[in-house]
């Protein structure tokens, strides 16, 4: 009942806002030409079509604002005066009372408002779809900002959920890409995505993190969090001072390196993902600001650290080795990769599927760099990728929307940015690194105990696999031979308990030498030299 009063509500805010003007009616079904015959009687609208849009936006609340900012980091997809529009959802949602405000935050923290802070502002100096935000400064004079999430809107956030859940489970099921889409998957991972931007503690978790990562880097600059003020819906943050990075008239009086602006901008993202694998998933501009403090080496600023992604190691190394073999044009690799990340069937001909991936990419790169949008060729990526049943992969969702968002913000500063330039150099490097002994011994350390506590199996696993070879004397008389030779008790006791205590050893060896030295190969110590050549003898005894 909660999704039919909702779907409802969304139904005539189309009409109130006459968004059906923007679609084209000739393009429609006949049946549904014939059921909107009735909007010949509603009033022509007196707004733009952008107006309307966002108007349309605010109206239904969190989770259709939150796709408008997302709408308006693409200009090479949305016509500019709708951009123009979409822009004041990134932090010029209507607030809400100042005097509700102040009550939230003095039940939160337990005392009056006047005790907390000085020069409390109740003008909010920004209002988003999730929280607002006010200044005012610690009893010591520090600046701070206080964000404050708007009261009772888990409640509205679950009726969007409770529709989006409706209209997922009959596009499962009545459409012809419904299974392989995973609609109602990928809404209950958006539920749990935007019910933690409710919880400010975590956010503020988030932001601590980030602060941590790049304490010692030029690159981004993330403010301190307060955590004696902060609650679940209060959190009081350091204020910073910067430039909004959509701010170009004040970026350029300032005389900004754009490119280097841009390209840094590719630099985080690609850090964020692939170095710390801890990413900032809502970078809009609203959230985004640049310092003033050396504009030929400028850093960014971020806020609102609500939505922060993360991926699995063998997701980390497919999608970089996917945009490097596109990069390079290598599309039997993406082809090949796609298959064993299990991203399309095993069943799929890899050549028919390559010859698909040519076709798309292969005219986009004939263009001039700078009108290379990577939002068009995943948009024509996902079209061709129908008829080979290509999986959705939920998890990596957040992540392509932020590189959507990273890429649409990069082409506002700096029209000419070379994505393919900046990202490929970085992929190779993290690629090479990430196989570097150093760190193939940094894993050894990480899950060498786990390895070393599975080794007794291993003497059961290898008796089976004994067994099983045994079996195929029936089959292929012309291992009779050998088989004689491995089935000897004395000899195949004494070859298991060498391998058993070889690979014990040497894995010991690898552990402890590398316990207590951050230096490849330096300063081993003496036990681990002995524990090694035992190993290594141990693995070499006949």
């Amino acid at each position: 009942m909660t999704a039919l009063f909702r779907f409802i509500t969304i139904f005539l805010a189309i009409f109130r806002y006459r968004l059906d003007l923007l679609i084209a009616k000739k393009q429609l079904p006949r049946r549904l030409r014939v059921l909107l015959l009735f909007t010949i009687f509603l009033p022509q609208p007196k707004l733009s079509r952008g107006e309307r849009l966002r108007l349309f936006f605010e109206t239904l609340g969190p989770v259709f604002i939150k796709f408008g900012q997302l709408l308006s980091t693409r200009p090479d997809l949305i016509p500019n005066d709708i951009i123009k529009e979409l822009d004041q959802l990134q932090d010029n949602v209507p607030p809400f009372a100042s005097d509700i405000c102040q009550q939230i935050i003095e039940t939160a923290l337990g005392a009056p408002i006047d005790d907390l802070f000085d020069d409390f502002d109740p003008t909010p100096l920004a209002s988003a779809s999730i929280a607002q935000v006010h200044t005012a400064k610690l009893t010591d004079g520090k600046e701070i900002i206080i964000k404050v999430v708007r009261p009772n809107l888990q409640k509205i956030i679950e009726k969007d959920i409770a529709l989006l859940l409706v209209l997922a489970r009959v596009i499962e099921r009545f459409s012809a890409d419904g299974k392989r889409l995973h609609p109602v998957e990928i809404v209950n991972d958006y539920q749990h995505t935007i019910l933690d931007e409710l919880n400010l503690q975590r956010e503020a978790a988030n932001a601590s993190q980030l602060r941590r990562l790049f304490s010692n880097s030029n690159l981004l600059y993330i403010p301190e969090v307060y955590w004696d003020y902060t609650r679940k819906n209060v959190m009081v943050m350091e204020r910073i001072y910067g430039i909004p990075v959509t701010n170009m008239d004040e970026l350029a009086a300032q005389n900004t390196n754009m490119p280097l602006l841009a390209e840094r901008g590719v630099e985080i993202f690609f850090t964020q993902v692939f170095t710390h694998n801890f990413f900032h998933a809502d970078m809009h501009p609203g959230n985004i600001f640049v310092s003033k403090e050396n504009p030929q080496q400028p850093q960014y600023i971020a806020v609102d650290f609500a939505i922060v992604g993360s991926l699995t190691s063998a997701d980390q190394y497919y999608m970089a080795r996917n945009l490097l073999a596109i990069f390079q044009r290598d599309y039997r690799l993406v082809a090949e990769l796609h298959i064993q990340s299990g991203w399309i069937p095993e069943s799929t001909p890899i050549h028919e599927f390559e010859a698909a991936i040519r076709t798309v990419c292969e005219p986009i790169f004939e263009k001039p760099i700078k009108d290379i949008s990577f939002g068009h060729i995943v948009l024509s990526l996902f079209q061709t990728a129908r008829r080979f049943d290509m999986q959705v992969q939920p998890q990596l969702v957040l992540l392509q929307k932020t590189l959507l968002n990273i890429e649409g913000l990069g082409r506002q500063l700096y029209p000419d940015l070379d994505l393919w330039k900046t990202a490929q150099p970085f992929l190779e490097a993290w690629t090479q690194e990430r196989f570097h002994p150093k760190n193939v011994l940094q894993q050894l350390k990480r899950h060498g105990p786990e390895i070393i506590e599975q080794l007794p199996q291993l003497r059961h696993s290898l008796f089976e696999g004994l067994d099983q070879v045994r079996q195929l004397r029936e089959i292929t008389p012309h291992l009779q031979s050998t088989l004689e030779k491995i089935n000897s008790p004395t000899n195949s006791t004494r070859k298991i308990s060498g391998l058993l205590v070889g690979v014990s050893a040497c894995m010991a060896a690898l552990i402890t030498a590398t316990a207590n030295s951050d230096i490849f190969f330096s300063n081993i110590p003496l036990h681990s030299i002995v524990l090694c050549v035992v190993g290594m003898w141990a693995l070499t005894t006949r």
